[in-house]
C-alpha cells in the first residue's frame, strides 16, 4: 500500500476485475510459446514499471508485460491478444508526457525495446530502417562515420517508433522538420496481427503520390491504430560548421520578435530556442552556469564556414535592434554540449526549484506572428496564478512549453495549475493554434481536440479508429 500512495495511484485495482475474463495460465502459456517464459512478466513491479510515463497521470498498470525479439513474434503477440479481446499497449521508452502508455483498461503491455536491430542504411539516398528499440542517441553513434546524421530530437534519449508514434519534434525542427518530415515508410503491426507496410514493403523514395498517405496516418497515432516495429527514416549531412551562442534580452517581446523577425529574414538558423528570466535561473543553478538571468534564446547556426559566418552576422544585427545582447560564443564541441545540455536538462532545472514537488508540462503551438503576444498573455497569468512556470520553447515553430512546478498535495494549488493550464490551450486555439504542438493528445489533452479540429474531423477519426481497429485493443482510452 505503501508503494501504491507513493505512485498516486486511485483505488481502482489495476483492472482485476477485467482481466479474469482472459488472464488465464492458458493465455499465458500462449504468449509464453510465442517468446519465451523470460519475456513475458505478470510481476506487480515490472507492471507498475511500464503503467506510466514522465507524466503527471496515475499509474494504471497493465495485467501482463511481453518482449517480442522481432516483427513475427509482435504478429503472433497481437493476434493472440486479439482472438480473446485483450487490449494492446506499446511501450517504448517510456519518456511520454501525456499519459500515452498507461493501461486505463488493463491488457498486456508489449516493450518493444528488444527490437533494436538497425538496417537497410544507404549513404547515398540518405535513409536508414530501425525497430523500436534503437533511440535517438544510439542511432546517430552508429552513424558517426558515415558523414550522416538525424537531427530531430525532442530531449529525452527516446525511442525513434516512439517518436514517430507521438509526432515528435524538437530543438532541431526549425531546420530540419519533425517526425512528420522525417518518417518514409513504416511497418506496422495491425491489432489483429497482420503486418502493413504503408509505403509498400522495403520502399523509400522522397516522395510519392500513390494512394492514400498512410504513413503520415500512423504518424502522431500514439499507439491507438496499431504497433510500429520499424521506421525508414530520412537522414542529413552532417553540416560542415556549426557554432552555437546565446542571447539576452531585456523583455519576452525583444526576445520573441527577434525570433520573427529572423524567420522572416530567411535565415536558415538550425535552432532557436526560447527560455525566459525564471528558466534561466534555474538552468543557472542545477547546471553550474553563469548566463544573464533575462529572456535568452539559445541559438545554433549550420552550413559552411562562409554561410555560418553569414547567418551570425545577420541573426546579430536583428537581436541587437532588439536590444540583445553580445552573443555569449560555444563555437567548440565542448562548449555546445554544455549549452545543449543545459537546455536539454530544463525539466530537472525547473524541479529544482522546488525540491520534493512535482511538475507537469504544457506544450502549445501557435502561429509565429502569434507568439509574442500568447506568451506575454501566459507570463501575466503565472502572475495572476501565483504559480512557478519557468518557460521554454522551440519559438521557431511558434511552439513552448511551461513547466509548471506545483504540490499535488494542495488543493488549492492544484486548482490553480488546472485553471491555468485550461486558459492557456484555450488561448492557443483562439489565436489559431494547437493544444499540442509535439507531447501529443494521450490521455490528458483529450478534452481539447474537439474544440481543435471539430466534430465532424473528430467523427472521421473514430471512423479511421474503428475500421482498423474494430474491437478498440490498441491503447485504448488514448486520443479519441
Amino acid at each position: 500500500m505503501a508503494l501504491r500512495r507513493t505512485l498516486g495511484l486511485a483505488a481502482r485495482p489495476y483492472s482485476q476485475r477485467a482481466a479474469k475474463d482472459w488472464l488465464t495460465e492458458d493465455f499465458l502459456d500462449a504468449l509464453r510459446a510465442v517468446v519465451g517464459s523470460a519475456n513475458v512478466s505478470t510481476a506487480t513491479v515490472v507492471r507498475e514499471q511500464h503503467g506510466r510515463d514522465e507524466s503527471m497521470h496515475r499509474c494504471c498498470p497493465p495485467d501482463a508485460v511481453v518482449w517480442p525479439q522481432n516483427v513475427e513474434q509482435a504478429s503472433l503477440l497481437a493476434t493472440a491478444c486479439y482472438s480473446r479481446g485483450v487490449p494492446i499497449i506499446p511501450f517504448g521508452t517510456g519518456t511520454g508526457l501525456e499519459g500515452g502508455v498507461t493501461a486505463v483498461q488493463g491488457g498486456v503491455c508489449f516493450n518493444l525495446t528488444r527490437m533494436d536491430q538497425i538496417s537497410a542504411l544507404n549513404t547515398e539516398d540518405f535513409t536508414v530502417a530501425v525497430e523500436p528499440g534503437v533511440t535517438r542517441k544510439t542511432l546517430n553513434s552508429f552513424l558517426r562515420d558515415s558523414g550522416l546524421w538525424f537531427p530531430v530530437d525532442p530531449g529525452a534519449d527516446a525511442s525513434l517508433c516512439g517518436m514517430a508514434a507521438t509526432g515528435a519534434s524538437g530543438t532541431n525542427a526549425v531546420r530540419y522538420g519533425t517526425m512528420r518530415h522525417n518518417v518514409l515508410n513504416l511497418q506496422v503491426v495491425l491489432p489483429d496481427g497482420r503486418v502493413l507496410h504503408t509505403a509498400g514493403q522495403n520502399r523509400r523514395p522522397r516522395k510519392s503520390a500513390a494512394g492514400y498517405q498512410l504513413t503520415g496516418l500512423f504518424v502522431g497515432s500514439e499507439g491507438t491504430l496499431g504497433l510500429i516495429t520499424q521506421a525508414t527514416l530520412r537522414l542529413h549531412g552532417i553540416p560542415e560548421a556549426t557554432a552555437a551562442a546565446t542571447c539576452a534580452f531585456p523583455s519576452v517581446q525583444a526576445a520573441v520578435d527577434s525570433t520573427v523577425q529572423v524567420l522572416q529574414a530567411g535565415i536558415p538558423i538550425a535552432r532557436i530556442e526560447f527560455l525566459d528570466e525564471v528558466m534561466m535561473v534555474a538552468c543557472n543553478r542545477y547546471s553550474g552556469l553563469s548566463y544573464p538571468e533575462q529572456p535568452t534564446l539559445f541559438l545554433e547556426f549550420h552550413g559552411s564556414e562562409q554561410s555560418v559566418e553569414e547567418q551570425v552576422q545577420a541573426t546579430g544585427e536583428i537581436a541587437q535592434l532588439n536590444g540583445g545582447s553580445e552573443f555569449l560564443w560555444a563555437r567548440e564541441q565542448e562548449a555546445r554540449n554544455q549549452l545543449w545540455n543545459a537546455r536539454h536538462n530544463a525539466w530537472y532545472a525547473a524541479l529544482a526549484l522546488r525540491p520534493g514537488k512535482k511538475g507537469y508540462s504544457t506544450d502549445v503551438c501557435v502561429p509565429i506572428s502569434r507568439l509574442p503576444a500568447v506568451l506575454v498573455e501566459t507570463k501575466q497569468d503565472l502572475l495572476a496564478f501565483r504559480l512557478t512556470g519557468p518557460i521554454v520553447g522551440h519559438v521557431g515553430d511558434g511552439n513552448f512549453h511551461c513547466l509548471l512546478i506545483f504540490d499535488p498535495e494542495d488543493p488549492d494549488e492544484n486548482g490553480r495549475v488546472k485553471e491555468f493550464t485550461l486558459r492557456l490551450a484555450r488561448r492557443a486555439l483562439a489565436m489559431d493554434g494547437t493544444c499540442t504542438g509535439e507531447h501529443g493528445v494521450g490521455l490528458g489533452k483529450r478534452q481539447f481536440l474537439r474544440e481543435e479540429v471539430g466534430e465532424v474531423a473528430l467523427s472521421t477519426m473514430r471512423q479511421i479508429k474503428a475500421t482498423l481497429d474494430p474491437k478498440n485493443l490498441m491503447n485504448p482510452g488514448k486520443v479519441l
